[in-house]
C-alpha cells in the first residue's frame, strides 16, 4: 500500500473509497486513481477554506459554505457528468453493436464466438469494452464472470440488462434473439425521445436568444433617430 493510500484510508470511510472507485469505473476513467481524486479534493477544499477566509469580508461563515460547495460538487462535475456522457454515448452505440450480434447470431450458434467476431469488426467504445472481457477470458476468468465484471463498468441499465442476458443464455443455453430484439427496440425508443424532447426545447433556447440579441438590436434600430435628434439638438 503507498502513502497516498494510506493517507486516503485513514482519512475518508471504506464506504466512500468504494464509492469513488465504482463511479471511476463507470466512467470508464481507466487511468484515474480513487485515492489521487481522493485526496486531491481534500488538498483542494483545505486551500479554498483558507482562501476564502484570508481574503474575503465575511471569510469565516463563506469559507465553510464554499468549502462543503466545492467538496460535493466537486465529485458531481468531474464523475457523474462523466458518468452521464458516458451512458449516453454507450446506449448509441449499443444499438448498431447488438444488431450486428444479432445478425451473427443467427448465423453461428456459438454466443462466445459471436461476441468476438461483432467485437473485432466494430470500432468503438462499447466493443472495447467487450474486447477487455474476453481478454479477461484469455487470463483464466469465465465466461459468466468475464460478462459480470463487464456490467460493473457500463453505466447504462439497458445495456446492462443485456448483459444479464447473454450471461443467462451462456449458463443455461437460452435463446437469446428474442430478448435481444425487445432491448434494441427500447433503446431505439429511448433514443427517440430523446431527440423529441431536444426538439421541444428548441423553442424555448430560441425565445432567449431573441430576447438577448434581437430585442435590443431592434430597440437600437428604433431610438437610433431620436438619440440622434437629441444629441444633435
Amino acid at each position: 500500500m503507498t502513502k497516498q493510500e494510506h493517507f486516503a484510508n485513514h482519512l475518508y470511510r471504506k464506504k466512500t473509497i468504494t464509492r469513488i472507485k465504482k463511479k471511476i469505473n463507470l466512467a470508464g476513467l481507466e487511468s484515474f486513481n480513487v485515492y489521487t481524486f481522493l485526496n486531491v479534493r481534500f488538498l483542494l477544499s483545505i486551500c479554498l477554506f483558507l482562501l476564502v477566509f484570508l481574503f474575503f469580508k465575511f471569510g469565516y461563515i463563506l469559507a465553510p459554505l464554499f468549502t462543503i460547495l466545492f467538496f460535493v460538487c466537486s465529485e458531481q462535475c468531474v464523475l457523474d457528468r462523466k458518468i452521464k456522457k458516458r451512458k449516453a454515448k454507450l446506449e448509441e452505440e449499443a444499438i448498431f453493436f447488438f444488431e450486428i450480434l444479432g445478425v451473427t447470431l443467427e448465423t453461428s450458434q456459438h454466443l462466445k464466438g459471436a461476441i468476438e467476431l461483432t467485437a473485432k469488426n466494430i470500432n468503438n467504445e462499447l466493443a472495447i469494452e467487450f474486447q477487455k472481457t474476453l481478454a479477461e477470458i484469455k487470463i483464466g476468468k469465465s465466461f459468466t464472470e468475464s460478462l459480470v465484471a463487464m456490467k460493473e463498468r457500463i453505466p447504462s441499465d439497458a445495456i446492462n440488462t443485456i448483459l444479464l442476458n447473454l450471461t443467462e443464455a451462456s449458463i443455461f443455453g437460452n435463446n437469446i434473439q428474442e430478448s435481444l430484439k425487445n432491448q434494441l427496440e427500447y433503446l431505439r425508443d429511448k433514443k427517440m425521445m430523446a431527440i423529441k424532447a431536444e426538439i421541444n426545447k428548441l423553442p424555448t433556447k430560441i425565445s432567449v436568444l431573441s430576447v438577448l440579441f434581437f430585442i435590443p438590436i431592434m430597440l437600437l434600430i428604433i431610438l437610433a433617430p431620436v438619440v440622434l435628434s437629441f444629441l444633435l439638438g
